[in-house]
């Protein structure tokens, strides 16, 4: 394969240097040659240096089954998940992706080969690693990341770089174990730095077309300096394999993260109290801002922190953390990275005086993975609608705004991979009725959809946001 390449690479030379003299064009030819031979070297001298702090995960759990003919019954099978991850600490700290290991009652991690022998001539095939017990300290859904621990210490490990420098174009390399092949490196280019595949969502994510296929998730994206700028974690494809559109968590969330789940074991993310818009040329044109672009301070909730800082409805943001802002997007990207207690610097215009305030990040009311660790697959799965339920107690009140009724079940998770069943669900719904019948817990909701078939239509009362409403769907 590097023959190949290289000769492609030394015609196309040859072919883009017309009008040279044939003694010019040897020593380009060469001087290419010499190029690739450097660039291979370094490729390699790299995929040395990462792969032996590159591991597989195996996990396995009860989840539901979601095909064939026991789907949509309530039946649980153990069901088996492989991917990758990465040693980022010798004490053993592995991070990888949360749908990885999510539901897993066992989680192991299979360590590299050692690339040491004592052998002079060292065998092209190596002997498999290591198979360690793994303990999961904590995932985190929303950014899809999981923090696992083995008792072994003095590992090689990988260090976490900085994604914000990351440019389109930057050759990156993808490691881990595509289709269960250990120890597997890809190539690749950065196609897009700051990817947002959900309107409004403060979590971007890295394109590459660097090959990532299923069991490459949580395997580590490094440059070409052999930092670790991102944790590959899903791609879009028609086919299910690898079509050139990979994704990976920034190297930036994933720090912020993995120091959360070492500390607590759960994430809190923080907010500091304001609404920003982008402001538009038409927003510009009825408000007489002094520009046409950039990020407008519409809502200060008086009591929060922004409110306390000094914060008021009209500033223009100009920096965040020495950052200029160009958009909302960019504000609440930012700013969805610090952690809670943090302290963040916005500069702000106001009557054509620039203003430095020091605002406290707090926690977010709203954390939709706030009702997840309350619940267990075992006891609180509602198959036909692909969620995980809690019933209200004084506990749960106490996690939700002030509800409208007593009793009812919150939705506490969506399960990846299972049918809705038509319903468009949300964590942290309340569902009060289905078909009008009144339920407290979930095994009244269960019975209550046990009477309804496919096709049959459904009509459920909920509580989303303080506002009670019906949703009418026809079961799938």
């Amino acid at each position: 394969m590097k023959t190949c390449f290289r000769s492609w690479l030394l015609w196309i030379t040859i072919l883009s240097l017309n009008g040279k003299s044939v003694l010019a064009q040897v020593i380009d030819v060469k001087e290419a040659d010499l190029n690739l031979t450097r660039l291979s070297a370094s490729l390699e001298t790299l995929s040395q240096q990462v792969s032996p702090a590159v591991v597989q995960v195996f996990s396995s759990g009860l989840a539901p089954v979601i095909e064939g003919e026991s789907a949509g019954t309530g039946v649980l099978a153990r069901q088996h998940s492989i991917g990758s991850g990465m040693i980022v600490d010798s004490e053993g700290y592995i991070i990888t992706n949360a749908h990885v290991v999510e539901g897993a009652q066992r989680v192991q991690v299979l360590l590299p080969t050692s690339s040491e022998s004592k052998s002079p001539n060292r065998s092209l095939l190596k002997a498999k690693g290591k198979m360690l017990e793994g303990q999961l300290l904590g995932l985190d859904r929303e950014s899809d990341l999981a923090l696992v621990k083995v008792d072994r210490k003095g590992l090689p490990f990988v260090e976490l770089g900085d994604s914000d420098g990351l440019r389109q174009g930057q050759v990156v390399l993808a490691f881990g174990a595509p289709l269960g092949l250990a120890n597997s490196v890809t190539m690749g280019v950065v196609s897009g730095v700051a990817r947002q595949l959900k309107p409004e969502d403060p979590m971007v994510y890295i394109q590459t077309d660097t090959p990532i296929n299923p069991g490459s998730s949580g395997g580590p994206l490094v440059d070409g300096n052999g930092r670790v700028i991102g944790i590959n974690t899903f791609i879009l494809s028609q086919s299910g394999g690898s079509e050139g559109i990979g994704f990976a968590i920034p190297s930036n969330i994933v720090r912020n993260v993995y120091r959360q789940l070492k500390q607590s074991g759960k994430v809190r993310r923080g907010v500091i109290g304001v609404y920003a818009q982008t402001i538009t040329p038409l927003l510009a044109s009825c408000l007489g801002l002094p520009q046409d672009w950039g990020v407008i301070i519409s809502d200060v909730p008086p009591g929060g922190p922004a409110h306390r800082a000094g914060i008021k409805e009209g500033d223009l943001v100009l920096t965040l953390d020495r950052k200029v802002m160009e958009n909302a997007r960019q504000f609440n990207v930012n700013l969805y990275r610090h952690s809670v207690g943090d302290n963040v610097v916005v500069e702000v215009l106001r009557d054509n005086l620039r203003l430095r305030l020091d605002v406290r990040v707090i926690e977010r009311a709203d954390d939709p993975d706030r009702f997840a660790e309350l619940a267990d697959p075992r006891e609180n799965l509602v198959s036909k609608l692909g969620i995980l339920g809690v019933a209200i107690d004084p506990k749960i009140s106490q996690m939700l705004l002030p509800l409208r009724k007593l009793n009812g079940v919150v939705v506490a998770a969506k399960l990846m991979g299972a049918s809705s069943g038509g319903a468009e669900l949300q964590t942290g719904d309340v569902i009060y009725s289905v078909n009008r019948t009144p339920v407290k817990d979930v095994a009244d909701l269960n019975d209550a959809l046990k009477k309804v078939d496919l096709g049959d239509s459904v009509l459920l009362q909920i509580e989303r946001h303080g506002q009670v409403m019906y949703q009418a769907f026809e079961l799938e």
